[in-house]
């Protein structure tokens, strides 16, 4: 049986879309396989989110030409969203590419395999390959209809498509048979889901139903459509994680505006009242972006301000990078002195950390419920890593009492 090797650049919807394409080479008759050298075909699914991240991904795929010469046969794919913006290029750039597969092609993956001459027609298989880990990502959505100005998701990955919800309860179904007992349901706008009759919560609650399923997470929301209907069925069902990622970019409202986000600074504010209302130990963690054009130190003070004011439980924080496509790249007048930029990040983040630390101390000395992922440690339902001397299988969900924090980790001991 030959065999696929993949490598993943970028976030959770690209591992997910890895996942989906690796099940086209699987019914094609590959085994995946954990190293490059034992492979008869490459697959990299690329990112193109940040610069640097393309780079990466971009030298990867050069470093690939010696590896192919080395076995007459190989295969070298290219996926995901770099290969959708480069496109032809990277035809140009590397003949040793087989096929550059877009991000927005992830469904006629399998047929195009078969086009190339890469694959047979399919073989009809039962199930989903592999044994799944004790987590699981399932895509609900692909694409995205807003236009941040700064993003070039929507050019790469197209507008905002919801997957029918018959097929990710059947996916998520799927995965929790094969032992997965928390599903992460994936998209870029993800709550902005509707399939008929079906919304977003609707949904949430389909997945927490499902035999075997104990924990329900999802990335990445929009502040936009976080709503009442939402709040009220995470309330309602324990199985929906304790935890929000809801990225909010800039504390200024003139940054917001520019950045096209949607909202007010005041109105993320109210979203986050409205989740703890309904679930006072949710967490919260965002996005910042600094050193946006013409970001100020008034606009990044209001940043700093914000972090303490939301109490976020964590925060990713990066520098702008300007995107080629993107209505925020031809704003060259405005940009930050990098200089000023690393000042600005580096202050956000120990911001971040104090707030950070200061959240996780609050759960010191408290009974907490944790899914364990290793023999030895898992995370709770408020996405914190919890850490226990003595362990549990994989998948099992556990009680426990944490004993110590260690920055944004917990000690815990399981109890009885």
């Amino acid at each position: 049986m030959k065999k696929l090797y993949i490598r993943t650049f970028g976030c959770q919807m690209n591992e997910a879309d890895s996942d989906e394409m690796a099940l086209a080479f699987h019914q094609a008759g590959f085994a995946p396989c954990d190293t490059l050298s034992q492979a008869d075909a490459v697959l990299v699914n690329t990112c193109s989110v940040r610069e640097h991240a393309e780079h990466r991904a971009v030298s990867y795929i050069g470093r690939l030409r010696l590896w192919k010469e080395r076995k007459p046969g190989r295969t070298v794919v290219v996926a995901g969203c770099a290969a959708q913006r480069l496109g032809r290029k990277l035809k140009i750039q590397f003949p040793h590419v087989d096929i550059v597969a877009g991000a927005k092609s992830i469904e006629e993956f399998p047929s195009l395999l078969t086009s190339r001459g890469i694959t047979d027609a399919p073989i009809p298989l039962e199930g989903e390959s592999g044994t799944a880990s004790p987590c699981a990502f399932v895509t609900a959505m692909r694409g995205c209809s807003h236009a941040c100005s700064y993003c070039i998701v929507p050019s790469v990955r197209g507008p905002a498509k919801s997957l029918p919800a018959e097929q990710v309860l059947a996916s998520a179904e799927a995965k929790a048979s094969l032992g997965a007992k928390e599903i992460t349901l994936l998209g870029q706008t993800v709550n902005a889901y509707k399939d008929g009759d079906t919304t977003f919560p609707k949904l949430l609650l389909g997945v927490a139903r499902l035999k075997g399923v104990e924990r329900v997470r999802f990335m990445s929301p929009h502040p936009v459509y976080m709503n009442l209907e939402f709040a009220d069925a995470l309330a309602s069902e324990p199985k929906l994680a304790r935890h929000i990622h809801l990225p909010v970019q800039a504390g200024s409202d003139r940054m917001l505006s520019l950045m096209k986000r949607g909202y007010t600074r005041a109105g993320y504010l109210e979203k986050i009242r409205l989740l703890k209302t309904a679930v006072p130990d949710v967490a919260i963690s965002t996005d910042f972006i600094v050193g946006y054009p013409t970001e100020t130190e008034e606009d990044f003070a209001q940043t700093l301000s914000l972090v303490r004011e939301a109490g976020f439980s964590f925060a990713y924080c990066f520098k702008y990078s300007p995107r080629e496509g993107t209505e925020s790249a031809a704003l060259g007048e405005g940009l930050v002195p990098e200089e000023a930029a690393q000042q600005r990040l580096n202050r956000l983040l120990e911001t971040v950390r104090e707030e950070s630390r200061r959240a996780a101390s609050a759960y010191a000395g408290r009974e907490i419920e944790i899914l364990f992922e290793n023999a030895r440690s898992g995370r709770t339902s408020q996405n914190y890593w919890a850490a226990c001397e003595s362990g549990a299988r994989p998948g099992e969900m556990r009680k426990a009492f944490v004993t110590g924090v260690e920055e944004m980790s917990l000690k815990a001991r399981i109890l009885p």
